[in-house]
């Protein structure tokens, strides 16, 4: 019989859930845990003042099978037993020569900010957290006093997270682990976090997918005769065994490979220069190429598979940022930037070359009416008008075969626009967001006087998309409030609830992957992309970013999922220290960063997921 393993690993850096448990579930003997502990505990073991006072696992059992119906003489004696707890704890913690610790905000284990001297009522617990037959474990969790915590134990519903996936765990944070627990954990789990895409329930090997689609079988489970009368027709199509490969290869990656694909200083004449993204996004029908905008001012065409420049154009006058960029569809030759400085134009890349050049070309270039503190630009389906929007209440149209400024809509808000998008598929509707906290649809047809309607978020919005078929509209505002809308009348579809973090900074972007199937989301002081399903809600993977030369984070600056891989996307992550740089990072949810030494170019990024680093 193998060694039971205990493992304390307080004060340290980890605070990925899904790479600390993936991690820790190769060792099936590990017993105890804590990531944080009581403040008379010296070891990884069960706190003995934390079973003082507490209904005895028999009661417990009971209770659990009492049903709500039964509830109301046992809340009354979790009450009796609860008010008996705390005399008992506070007794214990004399007797052990500790003071509770004063109202400072700590982390309980739910992953939520606490103070000691806020304790909710029991009912409340019962009532909010879970049903009756889990009173003992939310008061116990409840009065849990926090010590030396990593930043994981701030994840919301930490602790459940790590219970579902270390089923062999009996003592987490000094605190045993019952059934009641574990029944806790498993319907919080089920409520905010996807086990793995596309609601699949368990993890297969690709071979096993591979051979069921051979044999024109989609499970195990229809197996038998008497279930097959239920059978979905669409088991074996297409979209449904691409969704079970790409389930099985991410559950089988823990670990997602990332690299950047910026460093391309061989493009100027000066070997030490560095190009600086600010803005980027995918070609619309070449699944290979990529366009990004720099700091400097430079636009430049990427062939993102192979790292060779398709493309580039040098920052022309006075040094400004690309803060606009958009592609046309049916002319995918052409691509509109607009500079901070107001400048908009039209580029060919067919008549761009792939390096600095001692002269440049202007054929194929079209320049515009100037946009002043311009942001945002937007092409329409039809290709033939843009919009351009920025720090100021107005958005304008522009005709891009002519190059004149169609019209220029002002006060559309009460502040200013930072994004302004059109519909994939009408050239006509388009929406706004604005730091007065309001989005806005807008219908050309209508010459935009009045909105289609308006809806509002608590903070500022940052910015504003459609869905592909457009049936919703994707909003963030600051400090990662992010939801989803109906398009056609505003109304809230789903609240992402992803955690706050009180930074009136925290700008937060959010866009597509996959189709709709789910969002990606990022903000600019935190090192996360966080990817939930966008019809449910749900928490499916964390991916932090950490500089590999320093060790340092990176905060996102702005993201894209691939138009054409499924679970693949591209961030815009930022080091601030000690000195800024800014990288586009290729991400493979699909790969294992064990093969990160087979890519070009992936030796100097990593996700963040050592443990106790």
């Amino acid at each position: 019989m193998p060694n039971l393993i205990s493992l304390s690993m307080c004060e340290t850096r980890i605070s990925n859930l899904w790479t600390t448990s993936a991690a820790l579930a190769k060792l099936p003997s590990l017993t105890e845990l804590r990531f944080q502990n009581c403040l008379c505990c010296k070891d990884t073991g069960p706190c003995p003042a934390l079973s003082v006072g507490l209904a005895d696992a028999t009661f417990q059992d009971s209770a659990a099978d009492e049903g709500i119906e039964n509830s109301a003489n046992n809340l009354n004696r979790y009450k009796n037993s609860a008010d008996d707890y705390e005399v008992e704890l506070s007794s214990y913690l004399q007797r052990s020569n500790f003071k509770e610790l004063s109202s400072n905000p700590l982390p309980n284990l739910y992953g939520r900010a606490k103070t000691t001297s806020k304790i909710c009522d029991s009912d409340e617990i019962l009532i909010s957290e879970r049903n009756e037959d889990l009173k003992d474990a939310s008061i116990r969790l409840k009065k849990y006093i926090s010590h030396h915590p990593s930043p994981i134990c701030f994840e919301k519903h930490y602790r459940e997270y790590m219970v579902v996936s270390l089923p062999n765990l009996e003592v987490l944070d000094n605190l045993p682990i019952r059934r009641t627990d574990r029944d806790m954990a498993k319907n919080v789990f089920s409520k905010y976090f996807e086990y793995l895409p596309y609601k699949r329930k368990q993890k297969e090997s690709v071979i096993s997918l591979l051979q069921k689609r051979e044999m024109g079988t989609s499970g195990t489970y229809y197996q038998n005769s008497s279930k097959l009368k239920h059978r979905n027709p669409y088991r074996n199509s297409q979209p449904f065994f691409s969704r079970s490969l790409s389930a099985s290869k991410l559950g089988s990656s823990a670990w997602p490979l990332l690299h950047p694909m910026s460093s391309f200083s061989h493009i100027y004449k000066d070997e030490n220069k560095r190009l600086r993204p600010r803005q980027f996004e995918y070609h619309p029908s070449n699944s290979s190429l990529m366009a990004f905008g720099t700091l400097d001012g430079e636009v430049v065409v990427i062939n993102h598979e192979n790292g060779n420049i398709a493309g580039y154009i040098p920052s022309i006058g006075a040094t400004n940022s690309v803060l606009g960029l958009c592609w046309l569809k049916k002319f995918p030759s052409k691509l509109v930037s607009g500079l901070d400085n107001g400048r908009v134009t039209l580029y060919d890349i067919n008549h761009i070359p792939p390096k600095v050049a001692d002269t440049y070309d202007n054929s194929g270039v079209t320049t515009f009416f100037d946009f002043e503190q311009l942001t945002s630009v937007h092409v329409n389906s039809a290709d033939d008008q843009f919009l351009a929007s920025g720090y100021s209440k107005n958005v304008a149209l522009y005709d891009i075969n002519t190059g004149k400024r169609l019209q220029l809509f002002t006060d559309m808000h009460r502040e200013p626009i930072n994004v302004a998008k059109f519909a994939h598929h009408s050239p006509f509707m388009f929406a706004t967001s604005s730091f007065d906290r309001d989005v806005k649809m807008w219908d050309l047809r209508q010459k935009p006087l009045h909105p289609c309607y308006t809806t509002s978020s608590s903070s500022g919005n940052v910015m504003v998309c459609f869905s592909p078929d457009d049936l919703y509209l994707l909003v963030s505002a600051v400090d990662n409030e992010v939801k989803q809308l109906l398009a056609v009348d505003g109304r809230v579809h789903i609240n992402f609830d992803i955690t706050t973090t009180g930074s009136a900074y925290n700008y937060t972007r959010s866009y597509y992957m996959n189709g709709r199937d789910y969002i990606i989301s990022g903000s600019c002081d935190e090192h996360v992309i966080r990817i939930c399903c966008a019809q449910t809600g749900r928490r499916l993977r964390d991916v932090y970013l950490e500089d590999g030369e320093t060790g340092k984070s990176m905060s996102v600056q702005s993201l894209r999922g691939d138009p054409f891989r499924d679970f693949h996307l591209s961030v815009l992550a930022v080091s601030m220290r000690p000195k800024s740089k800014s990288e586009i990072i290729k991400v493979n949810l699909l790969a294992s960063s064990s093969h990160g030494k087979e890519c070009s170019y992936g030796e100097h990024i990593r996700s963040s997921y050592s443990l106790g680093g």
